[in-house]
């Protein structure tokens, strides 16, 4: 078993004006690199911009933006997707992200740090679940959950409420046993072979 760092993609799936996602993905990015046992890499969407239109053949444009951001998916281990509840769903950024990428997502584990209104952003986890299902990724059960964050978060980046610590070391708890034991059957036997 490796005994390397678990490598950890954070993704901030926001990329609309205003939003609270950089707030929510600085400090989730804090906590999990305080880790010995993560080796964090941030993919905000805001620094990423991928056509809708999706293209077997790409232009040069457009293949230049996915060498930017594909090689950082395909060699993370487990990912964390930082999802605000847009209209009771994910953002249409973040879809565009994953639909841009297949095998990347494959055999590895996918935590969530959500936030919204009253329902902290859980709709757009329960949508995002059976996205990454039918993408032959893994979702951890338990969620960072953060309702109405613009309102608890101290001006030091962080929750004031003690329960998101909690909450977040228990979600990377849980990726880093899923992350860990999906990169050593990995190593064992590629996926889908």
């Amino acid at each position: 078993m490796s005994q390397d760092p678990l490598r950890l993609a954070l993704i901030i799936g926001s990329n609309r004006e205003g939003r609270f996602g950089k707030v929510v993905g600085d400090w989730i990015t804090g906590v999990a690199k305080r880790r010995g046992d993560l080796a964090v890499d941030v993919i905000d969407l805001v620094d990423h911009e991928l056509p809708t239109e999706l293209s077997r053949d790409p232009s040069p444009e457009v293949a230049a933006e996915l060498a930017r951001v594909s090689p950082r998916l395909a060699e993370a281990d487990a990912f964390v997707v930082v999802t605000p509840e847009y209209n009771h769903s994910y953002p249409a950024g973040l879809k565009n992200l994953i639909d841009w990428h297949h095998t990347q997502w494959q055999a590895k584990p996918v935590g969530f740090v959500s936030y919204g209104g009253l329902s902290g952003g859980l709709r757009s986890v329960e949508h995002l679940r059976q996205v990454f299902a039918e993408l032959h990724a893994v979702t951890v059960r338990d969620v960072v959950s953060l309702h109405m964050p613009w309102e608890r978060f101290g001006p030091d980046g962080a929750p004031l409420d003690e329960g998101a610590v909690q909450a977040a070391k228990m979600l990377l708890d849980q990726v880093g046993w899923w992350g860990n034991a999906l990169r050593e059957a990995r190593a064992k036997t590629p996926y889908g072979s």
